[in-house]
């Protein structure tokens, strides 16, 4: 097992467990670890201490996330949303597919892809010369299944796997070293015009936040669209980097996320950690 694997097991174990508020002892046996040896590792690449995760995962956190959160109308006037946020440090820049690039069914069009670690397991990414066109975790997914999706998504371009190209990305979001990572990132997607207004809704949710799904609906003047807002969110192609996990029911649940509500709490959690001081 991996040191990633090893990390995402406990996240998956603590998410499951938190009702029970395991030891540190208990959750580095999980992973075959002694807890000395567990408490570094997790703190190297989740960014914070496992008790520090095992705080935030309450049965209210997300009512209480987003009664504190701002509204997505008045996140759109902010200029200072970069702050801390790891994605917006990077300035991401989401670009739909021309009409034209649409019409040419990708053709002239040169993809790379790779599978990279992630503390939450294996992430499949893939990128054009314009930015990254598809990020899923491979949860469920096999990889035969992703290089048809990718190939049925843009039939006539060319596919190759290439590490070093699709790295870029999993550095833009995971990476604590300014030297390994590469500036602003561009986001290169297809999608109607409705799913390409509710991504870039969410990309103005600021990290360690979550919005309703009306209130993504009320931000795009259509506040009765709700659930066309969870469809397009449901569809969104780029995983993490248009943060649907951001998103949650008006009543404080999850809501849906293809990867599970397990992942889905991991990826919300490990973000309003994310910068705050590791205390070894």
């Amino acid at each position: 097992m991996s040191d990633y694997d090893r990390i995402a097991s406990a996240m998956a174990y603590l998410v499951d467990r938190a009702i029970d508020q395991p030891s540190l002892e208990e959750i580095a046996a999980h992973v075959h670890l002694s807890p000395y040896h567990f408490q570094r590792l997790f703190c190297r690449w989740a960014g914070t201490t496992p008790k520090r995760f095992l705080q935030v995962l309450t049965l209210e956190r997300g009512k209480v996330l987003l009664e504190n959160s701002y509204s997505l109308l008045e996140v759109s006037h902010e200029l200072g949303l970069s702050g801390s946020s790891r994605l917006h440090d990077h300035f991401v820049q989401l670009e739909a597919v021309t009409p034209g690039e649409y019409k040419s069914r990708g053709k002239q069009v040169h993809i790379e892809y790779g599978v990279h670690d992630t503390p939450f397991g294996p992430m499949f990414v893939a990128v054009t010369q314009r930015g990254v066109c598809r990020a899923e975790f491979m949860d469920f997914n096999s990889m035969e299944g992703l290089l048809d999706s990718l190939h049925n998504a843009w039939p006539l371009s060319s596919i190759r796997e290439n590490l070093s190209s699709t790295h870029q990305a999993i550095d833009a979001f995971f990476s604590n070293d300014a030297a390994t990572r590469h500036g602003p990132l561009s986001l290169h997607v297809a999608g109607t015009n409705f799913q390409i207004a509710v991504w870039r809704a969410l990309l103005k949710i600021p990290t360690g936040s979550v919005a309703s799904y009306a209130e993504v609906a009320k931000s795009l003047g259509a506040p009765r669209s709700a659930r066309a807002v969870g469809n397009a969110i449901g569809a969104n192609p780029v995983a993490l980097l248009i943060p649907c996990h951001r998103v949650i029911q008006q009543s404080g649940a999850l809501g849906g996320y293809r990867w599970g509500p397990t992942k889905k709490l991991m990826v919300q959690t490990w973000e309003k950690m994310r910068d705050e001081p590791v205390a070894l």
